[in-house]
């Protein structure tokens, strides 16, 4: 974990809700995609935890949904203003465990950070399938660039306006894949790991209030034990989970 203060490069919205955020500065401390920072929003006590979607040697892209008064006045910060961010924390994803074709599935604002592992996935050689889920066609993220990378690309919506009709559960069971691996609303990610044919690593939302495990306040039960998603996570093997103990 190390603390560096970015300049804004881009604060721009690409849906309705979502917004694109490009920082400029150090990028040493992230090591693995999935990571995520925790950003200083002036005004605010609490800093707001945000996946990275991708980074270089010298920028880091991040997408995130205006939810309430936080992302609000994170959507009012323009080009040129700085930022404090608490940055590489976090485990990230394995990519060692993927197989030559793994399966990334990602509900909404879950999928930002599938868009770096894809990246991580694709220069090893590795031949990704992507599966996202969204509520409508005007919700869709990342279907391009995905695809521009090198990847399969499916589309689920709830109303049936882009791709499949339904939930992303409905389409994993025609796709082959060697490895999972997922990040969404918890709902989905019960579901996706009950549909799952293999081993796999789910990434977990959480509300935070350090950031780095000291306040314990996102912890989640597994077979080992409490486990904290912001320092133990936010990424976790899909077979330590202990769903039926916890929403």
């Amino acid at each position: 974990m190390e603390q560096v203060l970015y300049t804004i490069r881009e604060n721009v919205p690409v849906t309705a809700e979502v917004w694109r955020m490009v920082l400029a500065g150090d990028t040493g401390a992230i090591t693995a995609p999935g990571q995520f920072l925790n950003l200083r929003v002036p005004g605010f006590t609490l800093r707001r935890p945000i996946s990275v979607c991708d980074w270089d040697e010298g920028s880091v892209t991040l997408l995130y949904k205006v939810l309430g008064h936080g992302t609000e006045a994170m959507a009012a910060m323009q080009a040129g203003d700085k930022v404090d961010a608490l940055t590489g924390l976090g485990n990230g994803f394995d990519t060692g465990k993927s197989g030559q074709r793994p399966l990334l599935v990602g509900g909404g604002v879950g999928t930002p950070p599938l868009y770096g592992l894809c990246r991580v996935l694709r220069r090893e050689g590795k031949e990704p399938v992507v599966l996202l889920g969204f509520g409508t066609a005007g919700d869709v993220l990342l279907e391009k660039e995905f695809a521009a990378l090198g990847a399969e690309v499916h589309i689920a919506t709830e109303d049936g306006s882009a791709g499949r009709k339904g939930f992303v559960t409905a389409v994993m069971p025609e796709l082959s894949y060697t490895y999972l691996y997922a990040c969404g609303p918890l709902p989905m990610l019960r579901a996706v790991d009950a549909a799952a044919k293999t081993g796999g690593q789910l990434s977990f939302e959480e509300r935070m209030g350090c950031g780095f495990g000291v306040c314990m306040g996102c912890s989640r039960k597994t077979k080992s034990g409490s486990k904290r998603i912001c320092k133990d996570g936010p990424v976790l093997e899909r077979g330590e989970v202990l769903w039926e103990e916890q929403g």
